[in-house]
């Protein structure tokens, strides 16, 4: 591509139903180009093919480029606790993007900024993964916790020790009165 050349601007029927203030970053046909869909991109997250909404950056637990295809993992919400949610894996969502351009690099930076703080903790049984993440239009920051698989989440101690670490995380990334 040339120094002035531009991807086409997105299709307006593949355009999907923005907010007033959402913006298209990247977008690529999905699939085959026989009318697959499209990944688009945006400032306040990722709209996949076959979906009706779109995934908040905040929500995209993993995505992974292989030069070929995008792989998403959102996260689901299993529970809300005091001062953050309990997320799971939902099943991956796998698109090949024949001409990605700058999709899969908006997608890695976005997820990335999101992220504020992540740490991989032991609890009594298992392990989980607490982090905090930036949400467009949210002060703050919106605490998550992972379970490692087989981690007895329901389990009093578990549940306890995850407030713990969650509370400490919390105070640790909190800016003090300067």
């Amino acid at each position: 591509m040339g120094l002035f050349s531009r991807k086409p601007k997105l299709p307006p029927a593949a355009r999907p139903p923005l907010e007033t203030d959402e913006r298209v970053l990247a977008w690529a046909a999905a699939g085959n180009g026989e009318g697959d869909g499209v990944v688009v991109a945006t400032n306040l997250g990722l709209w996949l093919p076959g979906r009706g909404h779109r995934l908040g950056w905040h929500d995209v637990h993993k995505a992974v480029w292989s030069g070929r295809e995008l792989t998403v993992t959102p996260a689901e919400r299993v529970a809300e606790r005091d001062g953050y949610l309990v997320v799971a894996d939902s099943p991956a969502e796998t698109h090949l993007l024949l001409d990605p351009g700058e999709l899969p690099h908006q997608v890695r930076a976005r997820v990335t900024r999101s992220v504020a703080y992540t740490q991989q903790h032991p609890v009594p049984g298992g392990a989980g993964r607490i982090a905090a993440r930036r949400v467009p239009g949210t002060d703050g920051l919106t605490w998550t916790v992972r379970f490692e698989p087989g981690t007895p989440a329901d389990d009093p101690e578990v549940l306890a020790e995850t407030d713990r670490l969650v509370a400490a995380a919390r105070t640790a990334t909190t800016p003090g009165d300067a």
